[in-house]
């Protein structure tokens, strides 16, 4: 089962200042630790991929009819409180597993090593009908 961990800028359960106010010790203890997690999954053979976006302020909106030219915006508007910081798309035996993959990822190390309890989004890839 393929199952896409999103992790989200400005999740309301983090109470953590965003990552560009951190130390520079804290924001690489941080990256270790994701750097460490994803090895793991690479070397148990659950890591299918995993990026991190850019921030917000890059962020571009596209809607489209299909007839005229898309409407770009820039985002994120002021009253959106959350966006996607980056993802792992992982393939586990079950959603039990996803999940105890999130919650890790959720304690991840930020300012002075407390867990940053980041909300991770878990979504499982689904596949067309007739396809593997």
């Amino acid at each position: 089962m393929r199952f896409m961990l999103l992790q989200n800028y400005g999740s309301v359960e983090s109470e953590m200042a965003p990552i560009h106010e951190w130390s520079e010790s804290d924001i690489q203890t941080h990256i270790e630790f994701q750097i460490a997690l994803n090895n793991e999954l690479r070397s148990s053979g659950e890591l299918v991929d995993a990026q991190g976006l850019s921030g917000p302020h890059d962020a571009r909106f596209v809607t489209s009819d299909g007839l005229h030219p898309p409407v770009v915006s820039d985002g994120p508007f002021p009253e959106t409180k959350e966006l996607v910081a980056g993802y792992r798309l992982v393939e586990v035996a079950s959603v039990d597993r996803a999940i105890e993959l999130a919650a890790r990822i959720s304690a991840a190390p930020g300012i002075g090593g407390a867990p940053v309890r980041q909300r991770i989004e878990v979504r499982q890839v689904l596949c067309a009908p007739g396809s593997s």
